[in-house]
């Protein structure tokens, strides 16, 4: 789900296993302790595989952004632009951000530049950790060229936006370093970003990793299931200083084994 500020809905993007298989979003209300639903509307055609990535909310062009799998396009990278109007949202075109088969992928809102920063697993690409910066015009999203971050496969790829470095950040599992959680900092500049030197944050295989910004910290946050202890849900903090990243000590939050983790 997404969060439109400038219409104050939640917009939530997902699958729809129904008659024909096709992906949807729906546009919610909150009042009080209550949510209510407007229709689903489809976004993509019926009778093929999608798997939905992402949904972000563009605060310059007041705009939701879904990130998705496209079945209709050997299961390629996918953005389209959704306008909310009332309780209900309208699509413009999508457009593909990968060719080839894309999978692990995650999205993030840049409002200094006020771009949209795509970072993913590039099946077509020997599984390497790949970026793309997106641009909103109108109802449309158009994409820059493919940047490799990290030249091995990797997985759980997660991207958070650090207002105060005006920095993303990419936590991901590194496989070619025995799945140790890694963290990178990247740059925007027009349609394009760079990156620093990767950096490890967890000297064990991780998985289930998610990042989020914390502005009143100012630290950026990552979640993820420890494999070097126990699968227990961790999390660990780290502050952004030029192009590289430095991290706190770890945490646990939950002694057992923690999946599925998502981060606010």
């Amino acid at each position: 789900p997404a969060f439109d500020s400038s219409n104050n809905k939640i917009v939530i993007a997902y699958r729809d296993f129904g008659a024909t298989i096709e992906a949807r979003a729906i546009v919610g209300t909150v009042s009080g302790t209550s949510i209510s639903f407007g229709s689903s509307v489809a976004f993509t055609s019926a009778g093929d595989f999608f798997d939905i990535f992402r949904t972000v909310f563009d605060s310059n062009s007041n705009k939701i952004v879904i990130l998705y799998r496209d079945g209709t396009n050997s299961d390629s990278g996918a953005g389209i632009v959704g306008t909310v109007s009332g309780t209900s949202i309208s699509f413009g075109t999508k457009a593909t951000f990968n060719q080839g088969n894309t999978t692990n992928a995650d999205a993030v809102f840049d409002s200094t530049l006020n771009k949209i920063v795509v970072v993913y697993k590039d099946n077509a690409n020997s599984d390497y950790g790949a970026a793309v910066v997106g641009t909103v015009s109108g109802t449309s999203i158009s994409f820059g060229s493919e940047v490799i971050y990290e030249n091995a496969a990797t997985n759980y790829n997660s991207v958070a936006y650090d207002t105060n470095s005006q920095k993303v950040v990419v936590a991901y599992q590194d496989d070619a370093n025995s799945d140790y959680g890694t963290a990178i900092v990247g740059t925007v500049s027009g349609t394009s970003i760079s990156f620093g030197s990767p950096v490890v944050f967890e000297n064990a295989a991780v998985s289930y990793v998610r990042a989020v910004y914390d502005p009143t910290a100012k630290k950026v946050v990552i979640a993820y299931m420890d494999q070097g202890n126990s699968d227990y849900g961790t999390v660990i903090s780290g502050t952004v200083s030029g192009t590289s990243i430095s991290f706190d000590s770890a945490t646990v939050f939950e002694n057992a084994q923690t999946a599925y983790i998502e981060l606010v």
